[in-house]
């Protein structure tokens, strides 16, 4: 009905039926005005509501292989960052349409974590304005407590230790008594054990270089000069280096290791560049008693050498990747890095993962291959999965049931399918990947205590490859086996459940005064071993 007619029926004034008409004819241009708006954030809402879903697709569906576990976190930052954004536009945009027009759902909020029991805690008690009831004026009685907690933080707070040693004289014979200076890891230094600390965790764990520590330290008006921080780590990585060469003897005593190597850009002052140098890691295997033990080498190149010189006269089982600079590890002899004297060849053990990352390549071309072949590999996964908290025996006896008969059946499918590919094709080198390498593949299977792939020591390496990101090059060979050295403390120490700043702050107050024979003690393996 159109409301301007029906004011042609009613008996009045020229005057005010002409107000009228104004005023209705406001109220309808107001309303449309609204509509439209209201059609407006409507339709944002439906396009933010879309993109959320997008996000929240992208964050909890299945996880791509093409993303390592650590690419994977930096990207869910930003996932979870833009969710939180969307929800709360959403929520303003809805805060804003008329209460009638707007069916709010309900929030979904996960269950908040407990805040960690050993965190002290602040109480700040929050009282009535009065003792007395609002509505009645009878005396309030306490019948329980609401508590709700906050979790807060206090940025790095600089103090000083003063050291005050009072000087007695005997009057007798002017002898002068004082208490001695205690000893410290840096004579005569600036920094106390907890600033020293710091600086270490700050650069080699989380990956700040020395000029950020200098700003960080100036927003608290203290003077850190990039010389002396850089005398401070140079300082403490000769102090430490006896413990990571330890580290480096008791991994020599395991009979299986994983090794891997990443390159590290280094500076070439020479001809103003950068050129590649190698950071080399060598990891304890889990499934065998022992405290985990990680030792990074680094060195200037990615020669097979290196490895035969960190591994000495080892012998064991080995698990690499394909790269060639391990194959003289496992030929029928090898030369002894020093003496020249012959050694029995090391063992060679291949990572199924990489065997499985041929194929994930394939998918993208929905090869069928591919499908049944992950399939196949995620079955012995499943097994392995089974077995992760067995005995070494009862390993061993669910791997002989199941992962062998499984690897029986996969070699002989792999052989068949390999008569059906055209020769050079993706398929048949993802094929041959495998079956050039069965031996050292399914090796595993026949024990209980050997690794299925070469996963762990690539999970210690992707953090350091990350940080690379905000270091950019290591400055010298040096300062490359410096990092390598306080890499391999820090790492060993979070691979054994400790926390490596304390770990680390406690080993600084004890190294000046502590014998070397008793070393062993220092070491970041925690209390159970």
């Amino acid at each position: 009905m159109n409301p301007l007619a029906k004011l042609d029926q009613l008996n009045l004034e020229p005057s005010a039926k002409t107000e009228v008409a104004a005023l209705i004819q406001a109220l309808i241009e107001q309303a449309e005005r609204d509509a439209k708006l209201i059609q407006a954030k409507d339709i944002k809402i439906a396009a933010l509501t879309h993109e959320l879903a997008y996000y929240k697709r992208i964050r909890f569906s299945t996880k791509s292989e093409a993303l390592t576990p650590l690419q994977r976190d930096v990207f869910e930052e930003t996932w979870n960052t833009d969710i939180s954004a969307i929800e709360a536009e959403v929520e303003q945009l809805q805060d804003d349409q008329p209460c009638d027009t707007v069916v709010r759902p309900k929030r979904s909020r996960a269950g908040r974590q407990p805040l960690p029991p050993h965190l002290p805690r602040i109480e700040h008690r929050h009282e009535p304005e009065s003792c007395s009831c609002g509505q009645c004026g009878r005396e309030l009685v306490k019948i329980g407590e609401d508590v709700t907690e906050q979790l807060d933080v206090e940025p790095a707070k600089f103090f000083v230790h003063r050291h005050i040693r009072p000087q007695y004289a005997c009057r007798s014979c002017e002898t002068v008594t004082g208490a001695p200076i205690p000893p410290a890891v840096i004579e005569g230094g600036l920094a106390a054990v907890g600033l020293l600390t710091w600086v270490m965790i700050s650069k080699f764990l989380d990956h700040l270089p020395l000029y950020r520590l200098e700003q960080i330290a100036a927003r608290d008006g203290v003077i850190l000069s990039r010389s002396t921080l850089a005398d401070w780590v140079g300082r403490l990585g000769v102090v430490l280096q006896p413990l990571a060469d330890r580290l480096a003897w008791h991994l020599r005593q395991r009979s299986s290791l994983h090794a891997d190597e990443t390159p590290v850009p280094q500076l070439d002052p020479g001809n103003g560049k950068t050129k590649k140098a190698y950071l080399w890691a060598y990891r304890s295997n889990d499934l065998q008693p022992g405290p985990k033990i990680i030792v990074f080498d680094y060195q200037a190149g990615r020669s097979g050498r290196h490895a035969q010189q960190f591994l000495q006269d080892w012998q064991g089982y080995l698990m690499v990747d394909d790269y060639g600079g391990y194959k003289a590890l496992f030929a029928a002899a090898r030369a002894h890095p020093e003496d020249q004297r012959l050694l029995e060849p090391c063992v060679e053990l291949a990572c199924l993962t990489h065997a499985r990352r041929k194929f994930f390549d394939l998918l993208a071309s929905q090869s069928p291959v591919a499908q049944e072949a992950l399939q196949r590999i995620g079955a012995l996964y499943a097994i392995e999965a089974e077995g992760r908290d067995m005995s070494i025996d009862e390993r061993q006896r669910l791997r002989a049931e199941k992962s062998l008969p499984a690897l029986t059946d996969l070699h002989d499918w792999l052989q068949k399918t390999r008569l059906l590919m055209a020769p050079n094709s993706a398929t048949a080198k993802a094929i041959d990947y495998s079956l050039k390498r069965w031996p050292a593949l399914t090796r595993y299977a026949e024990t209980g205590d050997l690794p299925i792939d070469n996963n762990p020591v690539e999970n210690n390496i992707r953090p350091i490859a990350l940080g690379k990101k905000n270091w950019l090059f290591a400055g010298s060979e040096r300062a490359g086996q410096r990092a390598a050295v306080i890499q391999t403390l820090l790492a060993t120490a979070k691979l054994n459940g400790l926390d490596p700043a304390a770990w680390l702050r406690d080993t600084l107050e004890k190294l000046p005064t502590w014998p070397n024979s008793r070393i062993d003690e220092l070491l970041p393996f925690g209390k159970s071993h």
